[in-house]
């Protein structure tokens, strides 16, 4: 395909949104409502009415304070989860924002079931439940009466970086022969973490069945990286524990129905591992299968009839995969136990802690960029709530900061900017031969599966391993600049491709730097088997250095502290 034919257009706005997810869609209607005059983009590389992580609904809101709950007794909550490191500022400061979100979405129309005291029917201590399969276009709906614009189907490839400031972001469109650049005051970045790094749990046709939206690539870690933002936590990866095959939630589970873990012996085994945490339930059913007493399960065989009608009823509004396994096996919930297992690695900040370095404001270390949701790193256990929180906050930080005197742009310097950043983007059209993207990932898959702790191997690293795929890695990034395109679809492929390859290259360098295990599976290191508050209760950090091709890793200290909980 030739390239000439591509479109060039600059747009404006005030303030840009990148993804159209829970912290996207938040951040926008939130500048909106503090600046109606405003104009603000919304730009989403798939839809937003059904896009992202909430694509397909969900069946509670897993992060919300019932009463006996408060952000502080949140905060411990989640440092006891992530073994004692996260970052204090951010996580209260999503907390107390938890349940406001809630309520917002409440008002929006989403279903959210009450008890008889008018409150939310708690399903734990943090979450309410929620028939919530509408959940997207219930957001999308409330997006557009805000008076957002949208920019659906189009990819985000590159921010506009000029004087040292965020200035807007290059993007494609999927669809069309269309190239963007979008100016901003000010950009928020809200595009998810990524998936499809590590080898898929299953192969061909079916790798999309996962964990994590398969369509959340990593964009903005990579756009971050390219423009030299200082990013953190890449070694802390995430392992869902999921049902096997059809990889659907297993807190729907044992927190929906309440049944225990147990091996194939019929055991239950959590005990003997003193397994409380999210990462130390996986490690222990690895542990079960090691020792010869799995497969391991759910054993939802213990449910009655109306239990597991229940049970049906809950995985519909989220993952009705597998309801189709059921009733292809004509079996119910209750005729057998569940098997069981760990999902290939994500990197992801809102269950793990991967992410942009942000501030309590979610500003970035590049002027005039936030991040807020799944990309923003150092503040675990989001989920939806948590995520609309950062949006606020991030939108709210925007608004504080337009007033920043920023020099204008001409139409002819932005238009100039945008005829050069197109020949690098749309390089891919015009090659002859190469590698397509899929060729590439399932190599990219394949390397960071066998030696940067994927499924095969039981998600263990040790130095000699990285170290292969530190040097594997570099002749990858080698051939990323052969990717082929034949039309947008590939082209936005290909860029997905070139980005996952960088974030992997990332992942790899926190790995080796961190020399001891803190997390069980997510990051656990076979030469460094014990955990090391002394000398490892600090933060790896990196940055991407462009001019030398390099990732250039610092450490950043623990900042815990006495924090004002009057909110509450």
């Amino acid at each position: 395909m030739s390239t000439h034919r591509w479109e060039l257009e600059v747009k404006k706005t005030d303030v840009l949104v990148i993804g159209g997810g829970a912290a996207g869609i938040y951040a926008a209607v939130t500048a909106r409502e503090g600046n109606p005059e405003l104009s603000v983009t919304v730009l989403e590389k798939a839809h937003v009415s059904r896009s992202g992580c909430l694509a397909a609904g969900i069946n509670a809101i897993n992060a919300y304070l019932n009463p006996g709950e408060t952000a502080m007794s949140f905060l411990d909550y989640v440092k006891k989860e992530n073994h004692g490191l996260v970052r204090d500022d951010l996580v209260l400061t999503m907390a107390q924002g938890l349940n406001s979100a809630t309520d917002r979405l409440y008002d929006w129309g989403l279903p959210l079931l009450k008890d008889e005291a008018g409150r939310y029917l708690a399903r734990g201590k943090r979450s309410v439940r929620a028939n919530g399969e509408r959940i997207k276009p219930i957001m999308a709906q409330a997006l557009r009466a805000s008076g957002a614009q949208v920019l659906n189907r189009v990819n985000a490839v590159n921010l506009f970086v000029k004087d040292g400031r965020v200035r807007g972001v290059f993007a494609c469109s999927t669809r069309e022969e269309k190239m963007y650049l979008v100016l901003a005051k000010a950009v928020i970045c809200t595009t998810g973490g990524a998936a499809g790094i590590y080898k898929p749990n299953n192969p061909g046709a079916a790798r999309h069945k996962m964990w994590y939206c398969p369509f959340n690539t990593g964009a903005g870690y990579a756009m971050g990286l390219r423009a030299g933002a200082e990013m953190t936590s890449f070694e802390m990866r995430f392992i869902a524990l999921r049902t096997k095959d059809t990889i659907s939630p297993t807190g729907t589970i044992a927190q929906g129905v309440r049944v225990p873990q147990v091996n194939a012996l019929g055991e239950e085994y959590l005990h003997r591992y003193g397994a409380r945490t999210t990462p130390e339930r996986l490690a222990a059913t690895l542990a079960e299968n090691m020792a010869g007493r799995g497969p391991c399960y759910l054993d939802t065989a213990r449910l009655d009839k109306e239990a597991s009608s229940m049970l049906k009823d809950a995985y519909l509004n989220m993952s009705p995969s597998i309801l189709l396994k059921w009733a292809d096996e004509e079996a119910e919930p209750h005729d057998k136990p569940v098997e069981i297992c760990g999902s290939e690695p994500y990197i992801v900040g809102g269950h793990g802690m991967a992410g942009f370095w942000v501030d309590a404001g979610r500003r970035t270390t590049l002027p005039g960029l936030y991040a807020a949701g799944d990309v923003a790193g150092g503040a675990p256990k989001k989920y939806v709530t948590g995520s609309m929180a950062e949006g606020e906050l991030a939108a709210l930080a925007a608004l504080a900061d337009l007033g920043e005197d920023l020099a204008p742009l001409s139409e002819r310097e932005a238009r100039e900017a945008l005829e050069a950043e197109a020949e690098a983007v749309l390089l891919p059209l015009g090659q002859d031969s190469g590698f397509t993207p899929k060729a590439l990932q399932k190599r990219l898959q394949k390397v960071m599966d066998e030696y940067a702790g994927g499924i095969s191997t039981g998600y263990r690293v040790a130095e000699p391993s990285l170290m292969q795929a530190r040097q594997k890695l570099r002749q990858l990034a080698e051939d990323v600049a052969l990717l082929q395109a034949k039309n947008p679809r590939d082209l936005t492929a290909a860029h997905e491709t070139a980005d996952r390859v960088l974030i992997a290259r990332v992942v790899v360098e926190h790995l080796l730097h961190r020399r001891e295990s803190r997390w069980p599976c997510y990051q656990e290191r076979l030469d460094y088997p014990e955990r090391d508050d002394e000398k490892w209760l600090k933060f790896v950090n990196s940055r991407y250095d462009n001019a030398g091709d390099t990732v250039v890793v610092m450490e950043r200290p623990y900042e815990g502290g006495a924090f004002d909980d009057s909110s509450d």
